[in-house]
């Protein structure tokens, strides 16, 4: 295989990169999220956990309130987040329906000293962003309270409870969790996954110009021109990782083992885009041979999810510098996939050839 004509192939599909439509797009979604990261953070947190997002708000919520002067009232009172209204039950819901109050918290008229358990209930709108900041703020007054019935009610104990010392919540986890765990994996593997799409976009573009006889026919094999598009598509990827990885760094994100990284997702890259390049040459047909690809993709990540030295696994271990060297382990089996990958692809071009001379 000459590298010479490889070069060519891929100078003139590089230069073509600048009209194409879906690198552009690509990389203008990749730059929107990494400037709208810290709304993804909030947004995210608020999913699997919304007590994240109850620091973001400082706004003192109405709530009413029903039945009859508590101590819970008081506590409710006294909290800086909310103004209390004293309600009826059913002046209250319809209040809260027009959203003129953000909860309403009902309040039976059981004794702090009884033997059965007190029971408030809160009434609050489904699926509200809004109502998982109010349920986050109400769920520490509640916790006040509870500690109260729990003073009150202590002579009922006959076994000494255990103490537990745990450690204080640290509030920036939410942050490391979503940079480390979820931006940095996303923003160096997206190139990948876009750069297996494109090759497709290549490879297709010459049976639907009816541009690839042409090809075959100059000083140069079929296997060349597949390899030429491909090295076009693989070197855009260490590229944009590395330059994603500049700009989190440059933001005062520590990012541990960059050039690993960067092999891990570029060989990552070269297998998804041999597979993208297998499928066009399949199937020939765009749609059909995105939708194919797009469909054994998702199967391939979920597969490789089921392993626990995944590639977003592996990213994530070694942006925080927590992995040994059984990584390199890891990439030479990629590289060896990579290999046997390209073995048949180029088997498979040269069959493509072959049948197009007879």
């Amino acid at each position: 295989m000459n590298s010479g004509n490889l070069k060519i192939i891929a100078k003139k599909e590089m230069s073509g990169l600048v009209s194409e439509k879906t690198i552009i797009l690509a990389i203008i979604l990749q730059v929107f999220i990494a400037m709208f990261s810290s709304f993804l953070l909030v947004g995210l947190a608020s999913m699997y956990n919304p007590d994240a997002i109850s620091s973001y708000s400082h706004f003192r919520y109405p709530i009413g309130y029903v039945g009859n002067d508590t101590p819970l009232l008081d506590h409710l009172k006294n909290d800086r987040d909310f103004v209390v209204y004293e309600v009826s039950l059913s002046d209250g819901v319809a209040l809260l329906k027009e959203r003129k109050l953000a909860a309403v918290v009902w309040a039976p008229d059981t004794s702090e000293y009884a033997d059965i358990p007190i029971k408030v209930t809160t009434y609050t709108i489904e699926n509200d962003i809004q109502s998982s900041i109010v349920n986050a703020r109400l769920k520490n007054t509640f916790l006040e309270y509870e500690d109260r019935l729990r003073d009150i009610r202590s002579y009922r104990i006959e076994n000494t409870p255990v103490p537990l010392n745990l450690p204080e919540a640290d509030a920036s986890a939410d942050f490391y969790e979503f940079v480390y765990g979820l931006l940095i994996p996303l923003l160096v593997l997206m190139p990948a996954i876009i750069s297996g799409a494109m090759i497709i976009d290549l490879i297709t573009e010459e049976y639907q110009k009816d541009t690839l006889e042409t090809l075959m026919s100059a000083p140069i094999t079929f296997p060349e021109v597949i390899w030429g598009k491909i090295l076009c598509c693989f070197l855009i990827v260490p590229v944009q990782v590395t330059g994603w990885l500049i700009l989190l760094i440059a933001n005062g994100i520590q990012v541990e083992g960059v050039i690993p990284i960067i092999l891990h997702v570029s060989v990552a890259s070269l297998i998804i885009i041999m597979l993208g390049a297998l499928t066009a040459l399949r199937y020939r047909e765009r749609t059909n041979a995105q939708f194919v690809f797009s469909t054994a993709l998702v199967v391939v990540i979920i597969a490789a999810l089921a392993f626990p030295m995944n590639p977003g696994n592996l990213i994530v271990l070694l942006s925080v510098g927590s992995i040994g060297p059984e990584h390199w382990i890891i990439l030479a089996l990629m590289i060896l996939v990579a290999i046997l990958l390209g073995f048949l692809m180029t088997k498979y071009a040269e069959q493509i050839r072959d049948m197009a001379i007879k």
